[in-house]
C-alpha cells in the first residue's frame, strides 16, 4: 500500500515532508465541506424591483412576436419606391437581423435592384445577395438580368410581382416592340389599382407612354407618380423629356433648373441638365456643365462623347481629340464617334479623303442616315475630281427621291445648282427654301432671279433684304449689284462710296468690283479691279471681270494667266469654261 508521501509526490519538485502533507490533507477536506453545504442549501430568491412606468421596447428594433409586422412594414416600404422607403428597409433588415434569412436575402436583392435602376446615385452597402432560386421574386431578377420579361400570375395580388418585371424592359427608352409593351402596360394598370401610394407603377407607365410616342398619357403618368411622393424625382426628369422633345425646350428647362435647386448635389439631374443644354445646342452651357459631371466621373462613355461633339461645334478641333481618343478605347465604332472623327479632319485638317474615309464606313452599315449622307455628299460635291462630284450628285439625287426632303437636303441640292450656274434647277429649290426661312434665304432668292435675268423679281427681293437689315453687308451688296443691272448707278454709287471705306477686306474687295462696273472707262475699271484683288486675291467676281476687260483688248497673255488663277478656284464655273484653253474665245 502506498503512503501519503508517494500518493502526493507528482505535486512536488523535492520529496514532500511532513508539514507539506499536512497542508494537502486540509485543503482536500475544507473543498468536500463547501461541495455538501452548496448542494444542500435552497436557491436565493431575488427581490423584484418596483418601477413607476412599463418597460419600452425600441419600435426600430421589433421582438420575434413581430417579425410577421416587421416583414409587412419592410415590404409596404419597399412598394412605396421613393429613396428614402428603400433605404428604410435596407436598414430594418440590417437591424433586425434579417439578411441571412429566405426574407431578408431576397428583400435585399428586390431593394438594390431597384436603387440600381431608379435611384443609381444611391451608394449602398448590402450584404452577399445569394438568394433563394425557387423564390418567386428571384426568377423575375433574374429575368430582369436577362432582359427577359416574366409575366405576372393571372390572379396575383402581390404588388411587387406586377411592378418588378418591367425593370427588364430597362429605363434607357431604347426601342422596343409596341405588341410587347401594351401587355406590360397592362400589368401596371393592375399594380397602380392594387396600390395607388406607390411610384413605381405610374413612373414605369409614363416610361412606356414615352417609349409609344404618347406625350400627353405619359406627363399624365409623370404627374401620378410625382404627386405620390415629390421625393421622387426620376417622373420630373420624364416630364423634362416629353416636354423638350414636344418642343417646349424654355419649359423643360425651367422645370430642370428648379428640380436642381431641390436637389443640388444629384448626379442624375446635373447629367439630364447637361443633356438638355447639348440638345438645345447652347454649347457653352453644355461644355461648362458636361466638364462637371467628367471631374467626377472621367471615364463615362456617354458625356465624353458629348463633350467631343460640344468642342467640334465650337470649332475647337483638336481639344476635341482627347476626349474622342478616350472614347473611342472604350466604345471606337460608334455612329457618333465616326462621324465626329470625320468632321475633324475635314473641319480642322482640311482632309477631305480621310473624313470621307470615315464617312463611307458609317454609311456602309447606315446607308439612310440622313445626316451623314447630306455632309458626303457635300464634300464629293466640292471635290476637284469630276468622279467625285458625280458620285456627290448621285447620292443627292437618292435623297431628293424622299417624299418630302428634309430642307438640309433642299439647301445642299439648291447650293449644288447655284455652283453649276443651273438658275432654272436653282429656282425650283429656293422656292421650297423661301417658305421654311424667307429671311434667310432672301440673299438667295435675289441671286438666282438676277442668274436668270429677271431684274423686277431679283430687285424685289433684293430690296427687301436690304430695308430689313441696313448693316447686313451680303444684302447691301447684292442690292447695289442689282441696281447696277437696272441702271440705277447714281443710287449704286452713293451706297459703295458710303461703305467702301469702313469695310473689312474681302468686303471692300466686293465693292471695288461693284465700283468697276460702273466707271467710264477700262482704266478706270482697271483700277478698281486691281484694287479689288489686292484685299482679296481669291476675289472670282474681279477675275471674271479681269478676264473679260482683257477679253475686249484681245490680250491673250494676261487673260490666260487671270484664267488659271480664276479655275484653280473655281474649276466648275461655267461662265469660266466658256473660254476654250487658248483664253480667247473664237471671234
Amino acid at each position: 500500500m502506498e503512503s501519503d508521501a508517494e500518493k502526493f509526490s507528482f505535486f512536488f519538485r523535492t520529496p514532500p515532508t511532513p508539514r507539506d502533507l499536512c497542508l494537502v490533507w486540509i485543503g482536500v477536506l475544507l473543498g468536500v465541506w463547501l461541495g455538501i453545504s452548496c448542494s444542500t442549501n435552497p436557491p436565493v430568491q431575488e427581490t423584484p424591483i418596483k418601477t413607476d412606468a412599463p418597460l419600452m421596447v425600441n419600435p426600430a428594433v421589433p421582438t420575434r412576436s413581430t417579425d410577421r409586422g416587421m416583414g409587412d412594414e419592410i415590404r409596404s416600404l419597399i412598394e412605396e419606391g421613393t429613396p428614402s422607403s428603400l433605404l428604410r428597409a435596407l436598414d430594418l433588415i440590417r437591424i433586425r437581423e434579417l439578411g441571412s434569412t429566405e426574407f431578408g436575402r431576397i428583400m435585399n436583392a428586390v431593394i438594390l435592384s431597384l436603387i440600381q435602376h431608379l435611384y443609381p446615385h444611391l451608394s449602398v452597402q448590402v450584404p452577399s445577395l445569394q438568394q433563394f432560386q425557387t423564390h418567386n421574386y428571384s426568377r423575375i431578377l433574374r429575368g430582369v438580368r436577362e432582359g427577359i420579361y416574366i409575366s405576372p400570375r393571372p390572379n396575383t395580388q402581390d404588388y411587387l410581382e406586377l411592378v418588378l418585371p418591367f425593370l427588364a424592359l430597362g429605363s434607357d427608352l431604347s426601342p422596343y416592340p409596341t405588341e410587347q409593351l401594351l401587355p406590360v402596360l397592362q400589368d401596371l394598370r393592375r399594380g397602380e389599382n392594387l396600390n395607388p401610394h406607390s411610384v413605381l407603377a405610374p413612373y414605369f407607365m409614363g416610361l412606356i407612354y414615352e417609349r409609344l410616342n404618347r406625350p400627353n398619357q405619359a406627363i399624365s403618368a409623370y404627374k401620378r407618380a410625382y404627386e405620390v411622393s415629390s421625393e421622387c424625382y426620376p417622373p420630373v426628369l420624364g416630364q423634362i423629356r416629353v416636354l423638350d422633345k414636344t418642343g417646349k425646350k424654355q419649359e423643360a428647362l425651367d422645370m430642370l433648373q428648379d428640380l436642381l435647386i431641390q436637389f443640388p448635389d444629384n448626379r442624375a439631374i446635373k447629367q439630364q441638365l447637361a443633356r438638355t443644354y447639348y440638345a438645345n445646342r447652347d454649347w457653352s452651357r453644355a461644355e461648362s456643365a458636361i466638364t462637371e459631371i467628367l471631374q467626377q466621373d472621367s471615364h463615362n462613355p456617354e458625356f465624353l462623347l458629348l463633350y467631343a461633339h460640344t468642342l467640334v461645334e465650337k470649332k475647337q478641333f483638336f481639344k476635341a481629340l482627347v476626349p474622342l481618343d478616350q472614347y473611342g478605347a472604350i466604345q471606337g465604332n460608334k455612329r457618333l464617334y465616326l462621324f465626329l472623327r470625320a468632321r475633324i479632319q475635314y473641319e480642322g485638317y482640311h482632309n477631305r479623303d480621310a473624313a470621307l474615309t470615315y464617312l463611307r464606313s458609317i454609311l456602309k452599315t447606315a446607308p439612310s442616315d440622313v445626316e451623314v449622307s447630306v455632309y458626303t455628299a457635300a464634300l464629293l460635291l466640292e471635290s476637284p475630281q469630276l468622279e467625285e462630284q458625280t458620285e456627290g450628285r448621285e447620292l443627292l439625287q437618292g435623297l431628293l427621291q424622299e417624299e418630302k426632303p428634309a430642307l438640309e437636303i433642299v439647301d445642299l441640292a439648291f447650293r449644288d445648282a447655284v455652283r453649276r450656274e443651273a438658275w432654272e434647277e436653282a429656282q425650283g429649290y429656293v422656292v421650297r427654301l423661301l417658305d421654311a426661312d424667307r429671311t434667310q434665304y432672301l440673299l438667295d432668292a435675289a441671286k438666282v432671279e438676277q442668274g436668270l435675268g429677271n431684274m423686277e423679281e431679283a430687285f424685289s427681293y433684293a430690296q427687301e433684304l436690304y430695308e430689313q437689315n441696313l448693316a447686313h453687308e451680303a444684302g447691301t451688296l447684292i442690292y447695289v449689284s442689282v441696281l447696277i443691272d437696272r441702271g440705277q448707278q447714281n443710287e449704286a454709287r452713293q451706297i459703295i462710296e458710303s461703305h467702301l471705306a469702313k469695310a473689312e477686306r474681302t468686303v471692300k474687295a466686293e465693292y471695288y468690283y461693284l465700283r468697276s462696273r460702273i466707271r467710264g472707262t477700262d482704266e478706270e475699271a482697271l483700277q478698281d479691279l486691281r484694287s479689288s484683288l489686292f484685299e482679296d486675291p481669291r476675289n472670282l467676281h474681279a477675275l471674271m471681270g479681269m478676264i473679260e476687260l482683257y477679253h475686249r483688248r484681245n490680250d491673250q497673255r494676261r487673260l490666260e494667266y487671270y484664267l488659271k488663277q480664276a479655275l484653280s478656284f473655281a474649276p466648275d464655273n461655267a461662265q469660266l469654261r466658256q473660254y476654250p484653253p487658248g483664253g480667247l474665245m473664237p471671234q
